[in-house]
């Protein structure tokens, strides 16, 4: 008999639209039957025999009951910034004899089945999101079938999930402020992707800085890129072709930060002479820029390690409620900003 071309590598989502549900749905159906309805399971395993799809080593791991492996799902592996948060996560966690495993969400259509994978075969015992987003379709409802989840770096507070991170407003602020007290006026900010929680944060502290001292907003002054050099870059060229450029920028990020300084030399520009440049993370590369970066200083160790211990602390059968662990931030100050040319005068 000639195979049915949909039983060549059918994924759970062929799976899932078969079914007419959620791939969460699948997975939840396929790996604890006992949580979902029987009309729900009728359907999900009529539509595994369907399109044939055949989901690998789930017998063999449910006799299991854990795997000694979390999973971090970092939103881009190339960001330097989520370097020192794994480094915190996989201290913690080589302390209590746990493997990390990283997953990149850059190209998340492509992964969303292999983790999902993990989850149903319960290769994992957890997951440490780095980036504000669940990394597979799944409702709040169905989020609560999953393994225990930590958020670090982000918060949404709409996922209900444990998270540890900084005061991302009150930081924007004093990044602002700081600015201010230099005797700046014209001050712009090349902000992060207008989805993330962490950017909408930012923004806000931007703009009562500004407000709290009686300068109004000039939407020409907010440029948005995508944490990358070339978006701080390309973000400077649009802001110095105003008809009155910024004489300071306050940068969502240090990587956008420096691009925008590099930007800034090719155009003839003083770094701080002619601009004062902040940026946000502190990353190893803000102390060897010329001149050094001023940054507000994230604990990424420290953000990484505490939200490894709260994971911990749910696998080990805790009560963890969602909610938001604040650490602390520090502005340091370096070469990247000086007093306006006005006050020197």
């Amino acid at each position: 008999m000639e195979q049915k071309p949909e039983a060549m590598g059918a994924t759970m989502k062929d799976v899932a639209e078969k079914a007419g549900v959620s791939t969460a749905t699948v997975s939840r159906a396929l790996a604890n039957p006992e949580k979902v309805s029987v009309a729900t399971r009728q359907k999900v395993e009529a539509a595994v025999v369907a399109v044939g799809y055949s989901p690998h080593v789930i017998t063999r791991n449910a006799k299991r009951s854990e795997s000694r492996t979390i999973l971090v799902i970092v939103p881009d592996i190339c960001d330097p910034f989520f370097s020192e948060i794994i480094r915190g996560v996989e201290h913690v966690a080589a302390e209590n004899d746990y493997l990390v495993l990283i997953g990149d969400c850059a190209h998340q259509n492509r992964q969303e089945n292999a983790f999902l994978n993990l989850v149903m075969t319960r290769q994992i015992d957890g997951m440490v999101l780095l980036g504000s987003q669940v990394p597979f379709d799944t409702g709040l409802e169905e989020q609560r079938n999953l393994p225990p989840m930590v958020m670090a770096n982000e918060f949404a507070p709409e996922l209900e999930l444990p998270t540890v991170h900084i005061d991302n407003l009150t930081a924007a602020f004093e990044a602002v402020s700081h600015l201010l007290k230099l005797g700046h006026s014209r001050i712009a900010c090349i902000a992060g992707p207008q989805d993330m929680p962490l950017c909408q944060y930012r923004l806000q502290g931007y703009i009562q800085a500004l407000r709290r001292n009686g300068i109004a907003l000039d939407p020409r002054y907010i440029v948005r890129g995508d944490f990358t050099f070339d978006a701080g870059s390309q973000a400077l060229k649009q802001l110095m072709a105003l008809p009155e450029p910024p004489e300071a920028l306050f940068c969502h990020s240090d990587i956008m930060a420096l691009g925008a300084m590099a930007q800034a030399k090719i155009m003839g520009m003083n770094i701080p002479k002619d601009l004062s440049l902040i940026g946000f993370d502190d990353i190893e590369l803000s102390r060897y820029s010329d001149p050094q970066l001023t940054t507000i200083a994230q604990p990424r160790f420290n953000i990484g390690r505490e939200a490894m211990n709260l994971l911990l602390e749910q696998l080990q059968g805790r009560t963890v409620n969602g909610g938001s662990r604040l650490l602390d931030f520090e502005i340091k100050i370096r070469g990247s900003t000086a007093p306006s040319l006005h006050e020197r005068i």
